[in-house]
């Protein structure tokens, strides 16, 4: 794992090439802890998660789970489920409730909690040659990480249970058409194309992107007079910062707005 901070960008990179970048236990506890931080930090305006190799994230590292069953390990009702709400699910929160805008560099396959790595991102880019794969049904397994919550909200039931059903890869170009990410560029371009991204998040109002973030998050599981009500009360809490006097005071002398993130 890296971790660098510079120029207010965060940059948090998945460094096992060599296992396709699958996540461990302990690396899944440093990333949440890594965007924990970034939250907290009022110097970090955004964060990057990235990684280094052919493969964005083949998923969880579950060679641990395999090599248990094989022993014969005594399976104990609810150790599984709170292996998933303790682990995966709370990784994929902790990108979903981060304060600060995460854009998420895909720059190959994405599979099972790497492709809701990037879906839980704010942001995605990616490169011509990435794919997002289900891939839990190949393996047997339930859809975890988010996986049931993220996608329907993301692209609709319908082709949400496609995905899920089949395990079929899906292109970055169809990704795109999807909604699912922002920008499909070529590979030699995907690193400029998300510094483009992370340089104009890093000099934004960060405080007002951050309860705009709640707010869509938050919008489609609650109704029309909470989302309202909300809606305001986040108006309140940014009509305080400096960055909405500097904002309103810019566009009035109709210069460039000088934004601290606060």
């Amino acid at each position: 794992m890296l971790h660098t901070v510079e120029r207010g960008i965060a940059t948090i990179t998945l460094n096992r090439p060599e296992a396709a970048n699958a996540i461990q236990p302990a690396m899944r506890d440093v990333i949440i802890d890594l965007l924990a931080q970034a939250d907290a930090d009022p110097e970090v305006r955004v964060v990057v998660l990235a990684s280094n190799g052919r493969h964005f994230c083949s998923g969880a590292d579950v060679t641990g789970i395999a090599a248990s069953r094989a022993q014969g390990a005594e399976k104990r009702v609810t150790d599984a489920m709170r292996r998933i709400m303790t682990g995966a699910q709370r990784l994929v929160s902790s990108v979903l409730d981060c304060g600060k805008p995460v854009i998420a560099v895909v720059q190959g396959p994405a599979a099972g909690l790497g492709a809701h790595l990037a879906y839980a991102s704010d942001l995605v880019v990616a490169a011509e040659n990435a794919i997002f794969v289900e891939s839990f049904v190949l393996r047997g397994l339930v859809v975890d990480a988010g996986g049931a919550y993220l996608l329907p909200r993301r692209i609709g039931m319908q082709k949400a249970k496609e995905l899920a059903f089949f395990g079929e890869k899906l292109p970055a170009s169809e990704a795109l058409a999807l909604g699912l990410v922002n920008r499909v560029v070529p590979a030699a371009e995907l690193a400029a194309t998300a510094a483009e991204f992370a340089d104009r998040l890093a000099g934004a109002a960060t405080s007002a992107i951050a309860l705009t973030k709640r707010l869509f998050n938050e919008s489609p599981d609650v109704d029309r007079a909470a989302a309202f009500l909300a809606e305001g009360m986040a108006q309140e809490l940014q009509s305080h910062a400096h960055d909405s006097t500097e904002g309103v005071t810019a566009f009035v002398q109709r210069r460039s707005p000088d934004y601290r993130g606060y």
